[in-house]
């Protein structure tokens, strides 16, 4: 068995999961998140407690078996808790707002960027440059840092973009000086 599969996932108080058919639903107050369920991988809710097992053991269905509990004790923390990625802006001029749900940022390009906030996902910005994006969907949470931190990623050489607040950027030296006989001097 796969020794992620096999762990049950202990429910929250509040949390609530559902089979519907060839999906799992996970849900808790106004939040509910879907996973499908793969052909092979079956689910039973039993005593505050999600099982899932898996019909043969071919390797794909031994994956599947591990992804499949995997993302459904992501939907549980998400709608419990919830995920949350930081970002920092760094750059002189640069700086982010949130007005509605679009999230302006100045980049030092020649205008601003609108970046429309998805449904599901909030974003706050401390001091104009830290951002925190928030939601119950892991992968949605950390799409929305990724695209957010491609629209200026930090630069090698003095460290200016969008970055996460846990990266370390390694900076490059910068070009070297030509002195002397070696620059092709008399």
């Amino acid at each position: 068995m796969s020794r992620i599969g096999r762990q049950p996932i202990v429910l929250p108080s509040g949390v609530n999961v559902t089979v519907q058919g060839s999906a799992v639903l996970v849900e808790k107050g106004k939040v509910a998140l879907a996973n499908p369920l793969p052909p092979g991988i079956t689910c039973a809710v039993d005593k505050g407690a999600v099982v899932f097992s898996r019909a043969d053991d071919s390797r794909q269905q031994r994956a599947l078996h591990g992804l499949t509990r995997a993302l459904v004790a992501n939907a549980v923390k998400g709608v419990h808790t919830g995920f949350s990625k930081d970002l920092e802006i760094i750059g002189i001029g640069y700086k982010a707002q949130v007005q509605g749900r679009v999230l302006q940022i100045a980049l030092g390009f020649s205008h601003p960027i609108e970046f429309p906030i998805p449904d599901g996902i909030e974003i706050k910005v401390d001091k104009q440059t830290r951002l925190t994006v928030t939601g119950p969907d892991r992968q949605k949470v950390g799409q929305v840092a990724a695209e957010i931190r491609g629209l200026r990623v930090p630069e090698p050489y003095k460290g200016k973009g969008i970055r996460y607040a846990d990266e370390v950027i390694k900076k490059k030296a910068g070009k070297a000086g030509k002195t002397g006989a070696a620059a092709g001097g008399a």
